[in-house]
Protein backbone atom coordinates (compact mmCIF):
# COMPACT_ATOMS: atom_id res chain seq x y z
CA UNK A 1 0.00 0.00 0.00
CA UNK A 2 2.88 2.40 0.75
CA UNK A 3 4.18 1.94 -2.80
CA UNK A 4 0.75 2.70 -4.22
CA UNK A 5 0.39 5.96 -2.31
CA UNK A 6 3.95 7.03 -3.10
CA UNK A 7 3.24 6.50 -6.81
CA UNK A 8 -0.04 8.37 -6.44
CA UNK A 9 1.70 11.33 -4.82
CA UNK A 10 4.30 11.54 -7.59
CA UNK A 11 1.72 11.11 -10.34
CA UNK A 12 -0.57 13.72 -8.76
CA UNK A 13 2.28 16.23 -8.57
CA UNK A 14 3.06 15.71 -12.25
CA UNK A 15 -0.55 16.08 -13.39
CA UNK A 16 -1.27 19.07 -11.19
CA UNK A 17 1.96 20.72 -12.28
CA UNK A 18 0.87 20.63 -15.90
CA UNK A 19 -2.26 22.59 -14.94
CA UNK A 20 -0.44 25.37 -13.09
CA UNK A 21 0.63 28.69 -14.57
CA UNK A 22 4.30 27.76 -14.76
CA UNK A 23 5.08 28.20 -18.43
CA UNK A 24 8.27 26.10 -18.11
CA UNK A 25 6.36 22.89 -17.38
CA UNK A 26 6.35 20.79 -20.55
CA UNK A 27 3.54 18.65 -21.89
CA UNK A 28 3.74 16.40 -24.90
CA UNK A 29 1.16 17.49 -27.46
CA UNK A 30 -0.83 15.08 -29.59
CA UNK A 31 -2.42 15.79 -32.94
CA UNK A 32 -6.14 15.87 -33.62
CA UNK A 33 -6.45 15.48 -37.40
CA UNK A 34 -9.08 17.59 -39.07
CA UNK A 35 -12.25 15.71 -39.86
CA UNK A 36 -12.23 14.84 -43.58
CA UNK A 37 -14.68 16.75 -45.75
CA UNK A 38 -18.14 15.22 -45.86
CA UNK A 39 -17.61 13.23 -42.68
CA UNK A 40 -19.83 13.74 -39.63
CA UNK A 41 -19.74 12.75 -35.98
CA UNK A 42 -21.29 9.42 -35.01
CA UNK A 43 -22.38 10.56 -31.55
CA UNK A 44 -25.88 9.13 -31.21
CA UNK A 45 -25.52 7.13 -34.44
CA UNK A 46 -28.47 4.91 -35.32
CA UNK A 47 -29.11 2.46 -38.13
CA UNK A 48 -32.29 1.04 -39.62
CA UNK A 49 -34.04 -1.42 -37.26
CA UNK A 50 -33.50 -5.10 -38.05
CA UNK A 51 -35.74 -8.12 -37.71
CA UNK A 52 -32.71 -10.33 -37.07
CA UNK A 53 -29.08 -9.41 -36.42
CA UNK A 54 -27.02 -11.78 -38.56
CA UNK A 55 -23.62 -12.19 -36.97
CA UNK A 56 -20.26 -13.40 -38.23
CA UNK A 57 -17.78 -14.29 -35.50
CA UNK A 58 -14.04 -14.04 -36.25
CA UNK A 59 -11.67 -15.77 -33.83
CA UNK A 60 -12.83 -18.92 -32.03
CA UNK A 61 -10.28 -19.18 -29.24
CA UNK A 62 -10.97 -18.57 -25.55
CA UNK A 63 -13.35 -15.65 -26.08
CA UNK A 64 -14.80 -16.45 -29.49
CA UNK A 65 -15.92 -20.05 -29.00
CA UNK A 66 -18.04 -19.19 -26.00
CA UNK A 67 -19.28 -15.99 -27.69
CA UNK A 68 -20.76 -18.14 -30.46
CA UNK A 69 -22.60 -20.26 -27.91
CA UNK A 70 -23.66 -17.30 -25.78
CA UNK A 71 -25.06 -15.32 -28.72
CA UNK A 72 -27.49 -18.12 -29.56
CA UNK A 73 -29.38 -17.26 -26.34
CA UNK A 74 -29.80 -13.58 -27.31
CA UNK A 75 -33.25 -12.85 -28.77
CA UNK A 76 -32.99 -11.71 -32.37
CA UNK A 77 -29.39 -12.87 -32.92
CA UNK A 78 -28.38 -15.45 -35.51
CA UNK A 79 -24.87 -16.80 -36.20
CA UNK A 80 -24.52 -16.98 -39.99
CA UNK A 81 -20.74 -17.26 -40.38
CA UNK A 82 -17.70 -18.21 -38.31
CA UNK A 83 -13.96 -17.98 -38.88
CA UNK A 84 -10.69 -19.02 -37.29
CA UNK A 85 -7.23 -19.59 -38.71
CA UNK A 86 -7.30 -23.06 -37.10
CA UNK A 87 -9.76 -25.33 -39.01
CA UNK A 88 -10.43 -27.52 -35.96
CA UNK A 89 -11.75 -24.55 -34.01
CA UNK A 90 -14.09 -23.59 -36.84
CA UNK A 91 -15.31 -27.17 -37.10
CA UNK A 92 -15.90 -27.39 -33.34
CA UNK A 93 -18.13 -24.30 -33.28
CA UNK A 94 -19.92 -25.38 -36.46
CA UNK A 95 -20.69 -28.75 -34.92
CA UNK A 96 -21.92 -27.18 -31.68
CA UNK A 97 -24.36 -24.97 -33.58
CA UNK A 98 -25.69 -27.87 -35.66
CA UNK A 99 -25.95 -30.21 -32.66
CA UNK A 100 -27.96 -27.59 -30.77
CA UNK A 101 -30.49 -27.04 -33.54
CA UNK A 102 -29.12 -23.87 -35.10
CA UNK A 103 -28.56 -23.06 -38.75
CA UNK A 104 -25.27 -24.34 -40.10
CA UNK A 105 -22.97 -21.33 -40.52
CA UNK A 106 -20.68 -20.53 -43.41
CA UNK A 107 -17.16 -21.50 -42.32
CA UNK A 108 -13.83 -19.82 -43.06
CA UNK A 109 -10.42 -21.04 -41.90
CA UNK A 110 -6.92 -22.06 -42.84
CA UNK A 111 -5.49 -18.73 -44.03
CA UNK A 112 -4.27 -15.64 -42.19
CA UNK A 113 -6.90 -13.51 -43.92
CA UNK A 114 -9.76 -16.00 -44.17
CA UNK A 115 -11.83 -13.43 -42.29
CA UNK A 116 -12.08 -11.29 -45.42
CA UNK A 117 -14.48 -13.78 -46.96
CA UNK A 118 -16.71 -13.58 -43.91
CA UNK A 119 -16.74 -9.76 -43.99
CA UNK A 120 -17.76 -9.80 -47.67
CA UNK A 121 -20.88 -11.96 -47.21
CA UNK A 122 -24.33 -10.49 -47.80
CA UNK A 123 -25.86 -12.46 -44.91
CA UNK A 124 -23.70 -10.79 -42.21
CA UNK A 125 -24.86 -7.56 -40.57
CA UNK A 126 -22.41 -7.51 -37.67
CA UNK A 127 -18.82 -8.75 -37.54
CA UNK A 128 -17.96 -9.83 -33.99
CA UNK A 129 -14.15 -9.88 -33.60
CA UNK A 130 -12.40 -12.06 -30.99
CA UNK A 131 -8.93 -12.57 -32.50
CA UNK A 132 -5.53 -11.70 -31.04
CA UNK A 133 -5.05 -7.97 -30.44
CA UNK A 134 -2.86 -7.38 -33.49
CA UNK A 135 -5.74 -8.16 -35.86
CA UNK A 136 -8.56 -6.31 -34.10
CA UNK A 137 -8.41 -2.97 -35.88
CA UNK A 138 -7.59 -4.37 -39.34
CA UNK A 139 -10.60 -6.67 -39.34
CA UNK A 140 -12.86 -3.93 -37.97
CA UNK A 141 -11.79 -1.53 -40.72
CA UNK A 142 -12.30 -4.10 -43.47
CA UNK A 143 -15.72 -5.05 -42.09
CA UNK A 144 -16.96 -1.44 -42.04
CA UNK A 145 -15.63 -0.85 -45.54
CA UNK A 146 -17.80 -3.79 -46.62
CA UNK A 147 -20.95 -2.39 -45.04
CA UNK A 148 -20.88 -4.23 -41.73
CA UNK A 149 -21.29 -3.01 -38.17
CA UNK A 150 -18.41 -4.10 -35.96
CA UNK A 151 -18.01 -5.26 -32.37
CA UNK A 152 -14.36 -5.66 -31.43
CA UNK A 153 -12.91 -7.37 -28.37
CA UNK A 154 -10.67 -5.43 -26.00
CA UNK A 155 -8.44 -3.66 -26.70
CA UNK A 156 -9.98 -2.73 -30.04
CA UNK A 157 -7.02 -0.55 -31.04
CA UNK A 158 -3.38 -0.59 -29.97
CA UNK A 159 -2.23 2.90 -30.91
CA UNK A 160 -3.43 6.32 -32.04
CA UNK A 161 -3.07 5.47 -35.71
CA UNK A 162 -5.49 2.55 -35.39
CA UNK A 163 -7.82 4.63 -33.22
CA UNK A 164 -8.13 7.47 -35.74
CA UNK A 165 -8.57 4.97 -38.59
CA UNK A 166 -11.51 3.35 -36.77
CA UNK A 167 -13.07 6.73 -35.97
CA UNK A 168 -12.76 8.02 -39.52
CA UNK A 169 -14.07 4.81 -41.06
CA UNK A 170 -17.05 4.68 -38.71
CA UNK A 171 -17.86 8.32 -39.40
CA UNK A 172 -17.51 7.92 -43.17
CA UNK A 173 -19.37 4.61 -43.54
CA UNK A 174 -21.97 5.43 -40.82
CA UNK A 175 -21.43 1.97 -39.35
CA UNK A 176 -21.30 1.22 -35.65
CA UNK A 177 -17.87 0.39 -34.24
CA UNK A 178 -18.22 -0.77 -30.66
CA UNK A 179 -15.64 -2.25 -28.35
CA UNK A 180 -16.78 -5.35 -26.45
CA UNK A 181 -16.01 -3.95 -23.00
CA UNK A 182 -17.90 -6.36 -20.77
CA UNK A 183 -16.95 -4.82 -17.41
CA UNK A 184 -19.33 -1.89 -17.85
CA UNK A 185 -22.11 -4.49 -17.56
CA UNK A 186 -20.93 -6.12 -14.35
CA UNK A 187 -23.68 -5.94 -11.76
CA UNK A 188 -21.80 -3.87 -9.16
CA UNK A 189 -20.59 -1.35 -11.72
CA UNK A 190 -24.09 -0.86 -13.17
CA UNK A 191 -25.48 -0.56 -9.66
CA UNK A 192 -22.91 2.02 -8.57
CA UNK A 193 -23.46 3.96 -11.81
CA UNK A 194 -27.20 4.15 -11.04
CA UNK A 195 -26.37 5.43 -7.54
CA UNK A 196 -24.01 8.05 -8.91
CA UNK A 197 -26.59 9.23 -11.44
CA UNK A 198 -29.13 9.62 -8.64
CA UNK A 199 -26.66 11.85 -6.76
CA UNK A 200 -26.07 9.46 -3.87
CA UNK A 201 -22.33 10.18 -3.82
CA UNK A 202 -22.60 13.90 -4.53
CA UNK A 203 -20.35 14.95 -7.41
CA UNK A 204 -17.90 12.27 -8.54
CA UNK A 205 -14.44 13.85 -8.34
CA UNK A 206 -12.10 10.85 -8.61
CA UNK A 207 -12.34 7.28 -9.88
CA UNK A 208 -10.05 4.27 -9.99
CA UNK A 209 -9.89 1.17 -12.14
CA UNK A 210 -7.39 -1.53 -13.01
CA UNK A 211 -6.61 -4.85 -14.53
CA UNK A 212 -4.65 -6.65 -11.84
CA UNK A 213 -4.70 -10.33 -12.79
CA UNK A 214 -1.88 -12.84 -12.44
CA UNK A 215 -1.78 -14.51 -15.87
CA UNK A 216 0.70 -17.25 -14.96
CA UNK A 217 -1.98 -19.97 -15.34
CA UNK A 218 -3.14 -18.59 -18.70
CA UNK A 219 -0.13 -17.76 -20.88
CA UNK A 220 -0.36 -21.10 -22.71
CA UNK A 221 -4.03 -20.52 -23.52
CA UNK A 222 -3.13 -17.80 -26.02
CA UNK A 223 -2.45 -18.99 -29.57
CA UNK A 224 1.33 -19.14 -30.11
CA UNK A 225 1.72 -17.26 -26.78
CA UNK A 226 0.81 -14.01 -28.54
CA UNK A 227 -0.13 -12.19 -25.34
CA UNK A 228 3.16 -12.85 -23.58
CA UNK A 229 4.98 -11.90 -26.78
CA UNK A 230 3.11 -8.58 -26.82
CA UNK A 231 4.10 -7.85 -23.22
CA UNK A 232 7.71 -8.63 -24.13
CA UNK A 233 7.82 -5.88 -26.71
CA UNK A 234 5.44 -3.17 -25.45
CA UNK A 235 5.74 -0.79 -22.53
CA UNK A 236 2.86 1.05 -20.88
CA UNK A 237 -0.64 -0.04 -19.88
CA UNK A 238 -1.34 -2.47 -22.71
CA UNK A 239 -4.76 -3.53 -21.36
CA UNK A 240 -6.52 -0.52 -19.80
CA UNK A 241 -10.13 -0.85 -20.90
CA UNK A 242 -11.58 -3.06 -18.14
CA UNK A 243 -10.49 -0.50 -15.57
CA UNK A 244 -11.23 2.73 -17.38
CA UNK A 245 -14.49 1.84 -19.12
CA UNK A 246 -16.83 1.74 -16.10
CA UNK A 247 -15.35 4.84 -14.45
CA UNK A 248 -15.57 6.87 -17.68
CA UNK A 249 -19.29 6.20 -17.78
CA UNK A 250 -19.66 7.44 -14.20
CA UNK A 251 -17.65 10.57 -15.07
CA UNK A 252 -19.64 11.24 -18.28
CA UNK A 253 -16.56 11.24 -20.48
CA UNK A 254 -17.47 12.85 -23.84
CA UNK A 255 -20.92 13.36 -22.42
CA UNK A 256 -20.15 16.57 -20.55
CA UNK A 257 -16.49 16.11 -19.63
CA UNK A 258 -13.37 14.82 -21.33
CA UNK A 259 -9.89 13.60 -20.44
CA UNK A 260 -7.19 16.18 -21.09
CA UNK A 261 -3.89 15.07 -19.53
CA UNK A 262 -2.24 11.74 -18.73
CA UNK A 263 0.95 10.97 -16.85
CA UNK A 264 2.25 7.45 -16.27
CA UNK A 265 5.06 5.48 -14.71
CA UNK A 266 5.96 1.85 -14.31
CA UNK A 267 8.18 -0.46 -12.30
CA UNK A 268 11.05 -2.28 -13.90
CA UNK A 269 10.30 -5.64 -15.50
CA UNK A 270 11.16 -7.90 -12.57
CA UNK A 271 8.92 -10.89 -13.29
CA UNK A 272 8.61 -10.78 -17.08
CA UNK A 273 12.11 -12.12 -17.85
CA UNK A 274 11.71 -14.80 -15.19
CA UNK A 275 8.41 -15.97 -16.69
CA UNK A 276 9.97 -16.21 -20.16
CA UNK A 277 12.90 -18.30 -18.90
CA UNK A 278 10.64 -20.51 -16.76
CA UNK A 279 8.88 -21.53 -19.98
CA UNK A 280 12.15 -22.75 -21.49
CA UNK A 281 12.40 -19.85 -23.94
CA UNK A 282 15.45 -17.78 -24.80
CA UNK A 283 16.34 -15.24 -22.08
CA UNK A 284 14.66 -11.85 -22.58
CA UNK A 285 16.63 -9.24 -20.60
CA UNK A 286 14.89 -6.44 -22.53
CA UNK A 287 11.33 -7.41 -21.49
CA UNK A 288 9.42 -4.15 -21.98
CA UNK A 289 6.30 -4.34 -19.82
CA UNK A 290 6.86 -3.40 -16.21
CA UNK A 291 5.33 -5.49 -13.46
CA UNK A 292 3.05 -2.59 -12.49
CA UNK A 293 2.04 0.40 -14.61
CA UNK A 294 0.11 3.36 -13.18
CA UNK A 295 -1.58 6.12 -15.18
CA UNK A 296 -3.19 9.23 -13.72
CA UNK A 297 -5.57 11.26 -15.86
CA UNK A 298 -7.11 14.71 -15.37
CA UNK A 299 -10.32 15.97 -17.02
CA UNK A 300 -11.57 19.34 -18.23
CA UNK A 301 -13.74 19.66 -15.12
CA UNK A 302 -10.91 18.95 -12.70
CA UNK A 303 -11.67 15.27 -12.01
CA UNK A 304 -8.96 12.58 -11.82
CA UNK A 305 -8.77 8.91 -12.80
CA UNK A 306 -6.18 6.36 -11.64
CA UNK A 307 -5.64 3.27 -13.81
CA UNK A 308 -3.34 0.32 -13.01
CA UNK A 309 -2.10 -2.67 -14.99
CA UNK A 310 -0.45 -5.73 -13.44
CA UNK A 311 -0.50 -9.22 -14.97
CA UNK A 312 2.91 -10.33 -13.72
CA UNK A 313 2.73 -10.39 -9.91
CA UNK A 314 0.79 -12.79 -7.64
CA UNK A 315 -1.44 -10.03 -6.27
CA UNK A 316 -5.13 -11.13 -6.06
CA UNK A 317 -7.43 -10.31 -8.97
CA UNK A 318 -8.81 -6.80 -8.81
CA UNK A 319 -10.31 -4.24 -11.18
CA UNK A 320 -9.93 -1.75 -8.31
CA UNK A 321 -13.28 -0.14 -9.19
CA UNK A 322 -13.84 2.93 -7.03
CA UNK A 323 -15.95 6.06 -7.29
CA UNK A 324 -15.05 8.94 -4.97
CA UNK A 325 -17.64 11.69 -4.61
CA UNK A 326 -18.07 14.82 -2.54
CA UNK A 327 -20.58 13.01 -0.33
CA UNK A 328 -19.98 9.31 -0.86
CA UNK A 329 -17.80 6.47 -2.06
CA UNK A 330 -18.26 3.09 -3.74
CA UNK A 331 -15.69 0.29 -4.01
CA UNK A 332 -15.87 -3.24 -5.33
CA UNK A 333 -12.48 -4.65 -4.30
CA UNK A 334 -11.44 -6.32 -2.06
CA UNK A 335 -15.03 -6.23 -0.72
CA UNK A 336 -18.15 -4.42 -1.83
CA UNK A 337 -18.59 -1.32 0.30
CA UNK A 338 -20.13 2.11 0.30
CA UNK A 339 -19.36 5.13 2.40
CA UNK A 340 -21.92 7.94 2.74
CA UNK A 341 -21.97 11.17 4.72
CA UNK A 342 -24.59 11.31 7.44
CA UNK A 343 -25.90 14.00 9.79
CA UNK A 344 -25.50 16.74 7.21
CA UNK A 345 -25.92 20.11 8.88
CA UNK A 346 -28.08 22.91 7.51
CA UNK A 347 -25.08 25.20 7.80
CA UNK A 348 -23.60 25.84 4.38
CA UNK A 349 -20.05 24.80 5.24
CA UNK A 350 -20.79 22.03 7.70
CA UNK A 351 -20.66 18.36 6.74
CA UNK A 352 -21.10 15.23 8.78
CA UNK A 353 -19.10 12.10 9.44
CA UNK A 354 -19.18 9.11 7.15
CA UNK A 355 -21.13 5.89 7.47
CA UNK A 356 -19.59 2.73 6.04
CA UNK A 357 -21.91 0.09 4.60
CA UNK A 358 -20.70 -3.46 3.93
CA UNK A 359 -22.28 -6.92 3.81
CA UNK A 360 -26.07 -6.93 4.26
CA UNK A 361 -26.18 -3.15 4.72
CA UNK A 362 -24.50 -2.69 1.34
CA UNK A 363 -26.91 -5.14 -0.30
CA UNK A 364 -29.90 -3.29 1.15
CA UNK A 365 -28.61 -0.04 -0.31
CA UNK A 366 -27.93 -1.61 -3.69
CA UNK A 367 -31.45 -3.03 -3.88
CA UNK A 368 -32.77 0.54 -4.02
CA UNK A 369 -30.80 1.48 -7.13
CA UNK A 370 -31.21 -0.72 -10.19
CA UNK A 371 -29.72 -0.08 -13.62
CA UNK A 372 -32.41 1.03 -16.04
CA UNK A 373 -31.64 -1.83 -18.43
CA UNK A 374 -31.53 -4.62 -15.87
CA UNK A 375 -34.90 -6.30 -15.48
CA UNK A 376 -35.21 -9.31 -13.14
CA UNK A 377 -35.76 -11.52 -16.20
CA UNK A 378 -32.62 -10.29 -17.98
CA UNK A 379 -30.53 -10.66 -14.85
CA UNK A 380 -31.73 -14.22 -14.31
CA UNK A 381 -31.06 -15.17 -17.94
CA UNK A 382 -27.61 -13.55 -17.87
CA UNK A 383 -26.59 -15.49 -14.78
CA UNK A 384 -27.92 -18.71 -16.31
CA UNK A 385 -26.12 -18.30 -19.65
CA UNK A 386 -23.00 -16.91 -17.99
CA UNK A 387 -19.91 -15.24 -19.29
CA UNK A 388 -17.88 -13.73 -16.44
CA UNK A 389 -20.87 -14.10 -14.14
CA UNK A 390 -23.37 -12.83 -16.72
CA UNK A 391 -21.89 -9.49 -17.78
CA UNK A 392 -20.80 -10.89 -21.16
CA UNK A 393 -24.37 -11.91 -21.92
CA UNK A 394 -25.75 -8.50 -20.94
CA UNK A 395 -23.17 -6.90 -23.25
CA UNK A 396 -24.30 -9.10 -26.16
CA UNK A 397 -27.97 -8.61 -25.32
CA UNK A 398 -27.66 -4.81 -25.30
CA UNK A 399 -25.70 -4.76 -28.56
CA UNK A 400 -28.30 -6.87 -30.38
CA UNK A 401 -31.25 -5.09 -28.72
CA UNK A 402 -30.04 -1.67 -29.90
CA UNK A 403 -29.43 -2.91 -33.44
CA UNK A 404 -32.84 -4.59 -33.59
CA UNK A 405 -34.55 -1.40 -32.49
CA UNK A 406 -32.47 1.14 -34.38
CA UNK A 407 -31.12 2.73 -31.18
CA UNK A 408 -27.72 4.26 -30.38
CA UNK A 409 -25.36 1.69 -28.84
CA UNK A 410 -24.33 2.00 -25.20
CA UNK A 411 -20.70 2.41 -26.31
CA UNK A 412 -19.58 4.21 -29.45
CA UNK A 413 -16.32 4.54 -31.35
CA UNK A 414 -15.28 7.52 -29.19
CA UNK A 415 -15.56 5.37 -26.06
CA UNK A 416 -13.37 2.86 -27.87
CA UNK A 417 -10.86 5.60 -28.64
CA UNK A 418 -10.75 7.15 -25.19
CA UNK A 419 -10.41 3.84 -23.38
CA UNK A 420 -7.79 2.42 -25.75
CA UNK A 421 -5.63 5.55 -26.00
CA UNK A 422 -4.27 4.97 -22.49
CA UNK A 423 -1.98 2.30 -23.96
CA UNK A 424 0.01 4.53 -26.28
CA UNK A 425 -0.22 7.67 -24.16
CA UNK A 426 1.11 5.84 -21.09
CA UNK A 427 4.01 4.51 -23.15
CA UNK A 428 4.80 8.00 -24.45
CA UNK A 429 4.73 9.44 -20.92
CA UNK A 430 6.95 6.71 -19.47
CA UNK A 431 9.50 6.77 -22.28
CA UNK A 432 9.85 10.54 -21.89
CA UNK A 433 10.59 10.59 -18.17
CA UNK A 434 6.98 10.25 -16.97
CA UNK A 435 5.99 13.67 -18.30
CA UNK A 436 2.38 14.76 -18.92
CA UNK A 437 0.88 13.86 -22.30
CA UNK A 438 -2.11 15.58 -23.89
CA UNK A 439 -5.15 13.36 -24.43
CA UNK A 440 -6.62 14.02 -27.89
CA UNK A 441 -10.22 15.13 -28.20
CA UNK A 442 -11.42 12.22 -30.30
CA UNK A 443 -14.86 13.82 -30.72
CA UNK A 444 -13.24 16.84 -32.39
CA UNK A 445 -14.96 19.38 -30.18
CA UNK A 446 -18.27 17.59 -29.53
CA UNK A 447 -17.44 16.16 -26.10
CA UNK A 448 -20.07 18.41 -24.44
CA UNK A 449 -22.83 17.82 -26.98
CA UNK A 450 -24.53 15.09 -24.92
CA UNK A 451 -25.24 15.75 -21.24
CA UNK A 452 -24.62 12.64 -19.17
CA UNK A 453 -24.37 8.93 -19.93
CA UNK A 454 -27.67 7.13 -20.58
CA UNK A 455 -28.88 3.83 -21.98
CA UNK A 456 -31.18 3.98 -25.02
CA UNK A 457 -34.38 2.15 -24.12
Amino acid sequence: MKLKYLLLAILAFAVLSCNCKNESVSIIKTDVPERPAGQQSVIGLTSEPMQTVRIGVVGLGMRGEFAVQRLTFVPGAQITAICDIEPDRTQRSRQWLVDNGHQEPACFSGEQESWKGLCERDDVDLVYICTDWLNHANIGLYAMEHGKHTAIEVPAALNLEEIWALINTSERTRKHCMMLENCVYDFFEMNALAMAQKGLFGEIVHAEGSYNHNLDPFWDEYWHSWRLEYNKTHRGDVYPTHGIGPVCQALNIHRGDRMTTLVAMDTDAFNGPRIVESRGEEPCPDFKNGDVTCSLIRTVKGKTILIEHDVLTPRPYSRMYQLVGTDGYAAKYPVNQFCLRENLSAEANSIGKEKVLVGDAAKELQAQYNAAILTPELEALAKKVGGHGGMDFIMDYRLVYCLLNGLPLDMDVYDLAEWCCVSELSRISIENGCVPVEVPDFTRGEWDKVKGFTYAL
